[in-house]
């Protein structure tokens, strides 16, 4: 009788693994068995606090995010900070030609930095925020997003990604209820904040008033609006406003914009995630504007 060589072994092992799994999930689900309970968050995760950045200061991380902030003119760069497989994948040939600082780190020095769940790559950037950009810069574009108290900062860097994918002019939001620049808004961005200006405003019907003046025709989007938004756009220069999910478009906001409409959706659920809802919003408004 021949042998088992090491691959029948590792396989017959691999077979007897499965088995055993299936059996034990089946006993769980019969409730033979207990589920087991899972896994606390480790203790230096739970009391881990950030250490305090000063406020004309943004710390970036994560390469995309990193290597479209070197690319961009208009960043103002403190110091870098970096794992030498971090400088390889950022393509960065010679430190001394980047004109600041460069720090050499290990994945654990920007933990202690950043967090524990921070997914960093192995690189930080140190920066100034970016300038501010003021509404009437924007009356040259076609197309603009704005949101009305959309708070978490994944969202809007997703809907950021979405807005750079189909050109829009920029994405505007309030001062208060919504996301600062930050690492977590830039990382869930992926590069796109270096790409579309991030207008912070003070009041958002006013700020919407405003863009009227420059010709803009405003359409909140709303899951009860009376009319698809197909049959809405009208005009060369438009600006989507998008709410909170949840609560959507404020009282006041749905006031002022020129016109209420709805994505129509045949399935059973009427709501998306703002993020998606913003990027078929942004798709079907360039199709109107390429007519």
């Amino acid at each position: 009788m021949a042998k088992d060589t090491p691959d029948d072994k590792s396989s017959r092992d691999t077979h007897y693994a499965t088995l055993r799994r299936q059996v034990r999930d089946a006993k769980r689900e019969r409730g033979e068995i207990p589920t087991p309970q899972p896994q606390k968050r480790r203790k230096s995760n739970a009391d881990w606090t950030p250490p305090p950045v000063a406020p004309d200061q943004v710390h970036l991380y994560g390469l995309h995010t990193v290597r479209a902030a070197l690319d961009n003119p208009e960043r103002k760069l403190i110091k870098l900070s970096a794992t030498q497989n971090a400088l390889v994948r950022l393509q960065i040939e010679s430190v001394a030609s980047l004109g600041f600082p460069v720090e050499m780190v290990t994945p654990q020095d920007l933990d202690k930095i950043l967090g524990p769940e921070a997914i960093h790559q192995g690189v930080m950037l140190e920066t100034r925020p970016l300038p501010v950009r003021r509404l009437e810069a924007l009356k040259e574009s076609p197309l603009l997003l704005v949101l009305d108290q959309v708070t978490d900062p994944h969202n809007v860097g997703a809907i950021m990604r979405s807005a750079v994918a189909f050109g829009a002019g920029a994405v505007i939001t309030t001062m208060r209820h919504s996301p600062t620049e930050s690492g977590v808004l830039a990382k869930s961005a992926s590069g796109a904040l270096e790409m579309i200006p991030y207008i912070q405003i003070t009041n958002l019907s006013d700020a919407l008033a405003e863009l009227h003046k420059l010709g803009f025709f405003s359409i909140g989007l709303d899951s009860e609006g009376p009319q698809p938004m197909e049959s809405t756009l009208t005009g060369d220069k438009i600006a989507l406003v998008l709410g909170a999910e949840g609560k959507g478009l404020r009282q006041k906001t749905r006031d002022t914009v020129s016109a209420l409409a709805r994505l129509d959706m045949p399935g059973e659920i009427k709501s998306l995630n703002v993020s998606n809802a913003a990027a078929i919003a942004l798709y079907a408004t360039r199709q109107h504007l390429a007519k």
